[in-house]
C-alpha cells in the first residue's frame, strides 16, 4: 500500500515514515506543507494521503479538497489535535475518509489507513459524536462567506505573505490576488491585516511559521491548534 505523508514538523514526519514502513506500508513521498502534498499526490497517485490539519501554504482541509480533484482514487486521512464539530463537518464535506487524533496510539493510524484503503471510513468515537452533533446543529450555523480560493488567500495573509508572493504561490496574476484580498475584506467587513489574521486564527487551521512571525501584526496571534478544547467538542473560551 502506497502512502504520502504531510506534516510541517520534520521529526513527526520522519517518525511516521519509520512507523508506517515498519507496518508494511510503502511511503512514496513526504511533504512539509499542503501545497507540496497536493503536488506529490498528483505526481505519485498513492493509495492514501496522511495529512496534518495545521500546515503552511495550504492547510490539511484545503489540501484534501484539492487532492480529491488531483487524484480521486487517493483516500485522505487527517491527523489532528482538534476534535471540534466545525472541523469534523468540514472534513466530511471535503470527502475525507478518516480522522485520527494525534493523542491516539500508532495502531489507530495503522487501522485507519487499512480501512480507508479498503473503501471504508475511519472515525474514532469522539470524532463520530462530533460529526453527529455538527449535522444536528448545522442549520444554526451561519454560511461561510468565503470561497475555497479566498480561504487559501486568507491563510497566506495570516502567514504574513505579501500580495505578489500570494500570486506566485497560487499561480495567478497580482491583480487577481489583489481582487481576492479586496473581496475578503469586503465580505468580512475587516479592513486591517491584523484583523484578518485574528479572523483566520479563530476560524480555521492556520500554521504559524516556525522561523518567527513575518510581520508585527502577527505578534498577538495564537495558533488555532493551541486553543484549548473540551471533551464536548466545543471551544472553551479563555478567561
Amino acid at each position: 500500500m502506497r502512502l504520502v505523508l504531510a506534516d510541517d514538523h520534520v521529526v513527526v514526519r520522519q517518525g511516521l515514515s519509520l512507523l508506517l514502513s515498519g507496518a508494511g506500508f510503502q511511503v512514496v513521498g513526504e511533504a512539509s506543507n499542503g501545497r507540496e502534498a497536493v503536488l506529490l499526490v498528483r505526481e505519485r497517485a498513492p493509495d492514501v494521503a496522511v495529512l496534518d490539519v495545521v500546515m503552511p501554504l495550504l492547510n490539511g482541509l484545503d489540501a484534501a479538497r484539492e487532492i480529491q480533484h488531483a487524484s480521486p482514487r487517493t483516500s485522505v486521512i487527517l491527523l489532528t489535535s482538534r476534535h471540534d464539530e466545525q472541523l469534523m463537518l468540514e472534513a466530511v464535506q471535503a470527502g475525507i475518509q478518516g480522522c485520527v487524533q494525534k493523542t491516539h496510539e500508532a495502531k489507530d493510524l495503522i487501522r485507519a489507513i487499512r480501512e480507508v484503503a479498503a473503501g471504508g471510513v475511519y472515525l474514532s468515537a469522539a470524532f463520530s459524536r462530533c460529526v453527529v452533533e455538527a449535522y444536528r446543529t448545522r442549520t444554526a450555523q451561519p454560511p461561510d462567506p468565503l470561497s475555497p480560493r479566498e480561504h487559501q488567500v486568507l491563510q497566506l495573509i495570516a502567514e504574513g505573505r505579501q500580495t505578489r508572493e500570494i500570486a506566485r504561490m497560487l499561480g495567478v496574476s497580482v491583480k487577481t490576488a489583489e481582487t481576492h484580498r479586496a473581496n475578503i475584506r469586503r465580505k468580512l467587513g475587516i479592513r486591517q491585516t491584523d484583523g484578518l489574521v485574528r479572523y483566520a486564527l479563530q476560524s480555521g487551521p492556520v500554521a504559524v511559521p516556525s522561523d518567527g512571525l513575518r510581520s508585527p501584526s502577527r505578534s498577538s496571534g495564537i495558533p488555532l491548534s493551541d486553543i484549548p478544547r473540551g471533551p464536548d467538542c466545543r471551544l472553551r473560551r479563555q478567561a
